[in-house]
């Protein structure tokens, strides 16, 4: 039996293209989108501007499945974690953060990351697989619920990060199809500024990023020498620092109001001196720049500590002096480990490497 679609996997193209091989007109597609995304209706039979006969073509050939939410915390300042299960069993972690006038939802891509930053949780859990189109936009749509649901609050999503588990770029295809269904007028409407990716640099697809679905685009920078980013960013040694920069220009050329937000961790006695700082103003010149400092959050086993308050002032005040928008980035959500580098999620580890490191940590405890 060929299996059902999943319409969750299909932007305004794709189900337009659906549609059509149904023999059905194009505006068929968009009010199934508007049903879906505005309305949050799922079921066939509840979208009444349909035919009789189309949803019975629909329930026959398609399906609406969504993955769904295992737990829902909510820390003492706001910020709202799920816990996201798969039909797999794998779990990924969803984050919200509420500021006034602004809700930002933080997405996962990847069940774990193939990446292996050495100051991030998520990568000590190893990876299983990319996350589906309909697994991506499903987080979106579930927390749009939720919170519609908790009509108390008067919390809304305004913008998108995908900056929660996993590397967006090294899913690209469905990353980019969610992306495109966040911006469809017909299904959540954001900007184009209010919907960033947030990559470790892999040069050529943010090239391609650019010419398909030019989004906003932060850069988990974390180093200012390739020395120290081939350390804590190892994808640094295939792309290095000026191999990245260069394509961070080319992302914003053209496009004077755009800028790159650099992520930089701040770590103690790591990344955090004055010739830091210097060496970090050097290597943005030239590139229209927002630099977020982000207090490191700390996990077990991690092997880094944060920098002191006094120290990251100090870092901001030297990149600030060079003309750059720097901004220290305020905890959020830590108590619930919803903070920056702190997702894990549950995930079946094909890689193995959670296992290697409990060993290697066992052994050297030896």
């Amino acid at each position: 039996m060929t299996p059902k679609a999943n319409l969750f996997d299909f932007d305004r193209g794709a189900m337009r293209r659906f549609f059509a091989a149904m023999g059905e007109k194009s505006f068929r597609a968009d009010q199934v989108i508007k049903w879906l995304y505005q309305g949050g209706v799922t079921r066939y039979a509840d979208m009444t501007n349909l035919s009789k006969g189309l949803r019975v073509r629909l329930e026959e050939l398609a399906e609406t499945r969504l993955p769904e939410l295992a737990d829902d915390q909510v820390a003492s300042d706001g910020t709202r974690k799920w816990l996201v299960r798969l039909a797999d069993g794998n779990c990924v972690e969803t984050v919200f953060i509420p500021e006034d006038g602004r809700g930002t939802l933080c997405v996962s891509s990847q069940v774990g990351c193939m990446l292996n930053c050495t100051f991030c949780a998520t990568a000590r859990q190893g990876f299983n697989r990319n996350l589906e189109a309909h697994e991506i936009i499903g987080q979106v749509w579930l927390a749009d619920r939720a919170l519609r649901d908790s009509a108390s609050s008067g919390d809304r999503i305004t913008n998108v990060v995908m900056m929660g588990m996993g590397e967006p770029l090294l899913n690209f295809d469905n990353v980019v199809t969610a992306m495109q269904l966040m911006l469809d007028d017909l299904a959540f409407g954001l900007s184009k500024r209010r919907v960033t990716l947030s990559t470790a640099g892999l040069v050529p697809q943010i090239d391609r990023l650019r010419e398909v679905c030019p989004v906003s685009l932060a850069v988990s920078l974390h180093a200012p020498n390739d020395a120290l980013r081939d350390q804590l960013v190892p994808l640094n040694r295939k792309y290095p620092i000026a191999v990245l920069m260069d394509a961070c220009r080319r992302y914003v050329s053209g496009q004077p109001r755009r800028r790159i937000t650099f992520e930089y961790v701040m770590l103690k006695g790591v990344n955090d001196s004055p010739r830091h700082a210097d060496e970090l103003v050097r290597i943005l010149e030239g590139t229209p720049s927002k630099v977020n400092l982000i207090p490191f959050n700390a996990f077990p086993g991690a092997g880094y500590e944060r920098s002191a308050p006094d120290v990251v002032d100090r870092f901001r005040e030297l990149i600030l002096a060079a003309g750059i928008m720097t901004v220290t980035r305020k905890t959020r959500g830590d108590n619930i480990d919803a903070a920056c580098g702190q997702l894990v999620g549950r995930v079946s580890d094909r890689t193995r490497r959670a296992q290697r490191l409990q060993q290697a940590a066992g052994t050297a405890a030896f």
